[in-house]
């Protein structure tokens, strides 16, 4: 019996250590992820490095089980179909748009089995027919959703205290864009009735249509400038809106982050880094086998009060120090 066993057993060493070699010889999956930006690399890259690093944490590591592949439209929203395709295309496992809601459409458009996690979508995902419900989502299509046209209310609140001489507002906003549309004609009206705001509304429909724009508030002289989320356009035209209410020494308030570091006077919103850091949750979730159908889409829970002193000072005004106290981040 013991003779008999020992070639059983020489076998089964040998076959078991065959099946190990072969195990070690077999290439790791490598997910391959697709990451479509609205906008250009060198704006990008903060959000897209906090995805990836979070990615990390997770246990994806670029070069050995993960791939990044990255398409940017520099604000040229006619490209997403053409990028979106591409990425497709590259048959990727999942693909992250860093983009508002027209952009998220386009790849919607473009592929109904590629699962899809978006961020940056300033307005209601339901509302633009992204998903079927923020619990629910059905289809694709999953992830953060940024409130903006929803924290209009409060924008104007901190612009008040921020500026308490405050009369007069001039609301810039794109008139072909819903969420812009709905801020200015639901949510703004109520809350400057109640802090005796008087709003002015300046629609832009195209590029060339900001110089006219600029022109009258020049003439006006409106108390200060608050600029709507507005989609591409007013996304492309962020830092030249900020540049004109720096030289005209006017109090400015914004949804876009960007437009303070170019000299913009107040930000509030989602914190951008919170959310591109939590997209990592959801592609690991996807990439083990989740649904997007099944995944919560999720809504900012951190928001991020920014004031640039600099330009408070370049324009002579005086914040009170209980507004200062509040903000997250003072630019000096």
């Amino acid at each position: 019996m013991k003779k008999a066993a020992v070639p059983s057993i020489l076998v089964a060493v040998v076959l078991l250590a065959l099946g190990v070699t072969a195990e070690a010889q077999q290439p790791k999956k490598v997910a391959r992820i697709g990451y479509l930006s609205s906008g250009d690399p060198a704006s990008e890259s903060a959000r897209s490095e906090a995805v990836r690093l979070a990615l990390r944490e997770l246990g994806y590591i670029e070069g050995q089980n993960v791939a990044f592949e990255y398409r940017y439209a520099d604000r040229k929203l006619d490209r997403s179909p053409e990028l979106a395709a591409e990425l497709v295309r590259l048959k990727v496992d999942v693909i992250v748009v860093a983009g508002g809601g027209g952009w998220v459409r386009a790849v919607k458009n473009t592929t109904k089995t590629i699962p899809i996690v978006m961020v940056g979508v300033g307005g209601d995902p339901v509302k633009e027919g992204l998903v079927e419900s923020l619990a629910r989502p059905g289809g694709n299509v999953t992830g953060i959703t940024n409130l903006n046209t929803e924290l209009g209310g409060k924008r104007l609140e901190l612009f008040k205290e921020a500026v308490p001489k405050l009369a007069r507002v001039a609301v810039l906003y794109d008139g072909t864009n819903q969420n812009s549309i709905s801020e200015v004609k639901e949510v703004l009206p109520t809350v400057a009735r109640a802090l005796g705001l008087t709003l002015w509304s300046w629609d832009v429909r195209a590029a060339d249509g900001f110089e006219r724009v600029f022109v009258a508030l020049n003439k006006e002289r409106p108390d200060g400038l608050y600029v709507t989320p507005g989609g591409p356009l007013i996304f492309a035209n962020a830092k030249r809106v900020a540049n004109f209410a720096l030289k005209s020494r006017l109090p400015s308030m914004y949804n876009i982050r960007e437009a303070i570091d170019a000299g913009g006077l107040m930000y509030y919103g989602a914190d951008l880094a919170d959310s591109y850091r939590r997209v990592a949750y959801f592609v690991d979730r996807i990439l083990k086998g989740a649904k997007p159908a099944d995944l919560p889409v999720e809504q900012p829970t951190k928001f991020e009060f920014v004031i640039n002193l600099k330009t408070a000072n370049q324009i002579g005004l005086t914040i009170p120090p209980e507004v200062l106290a509040r903000a997250n981040r003072l630019i000096k």
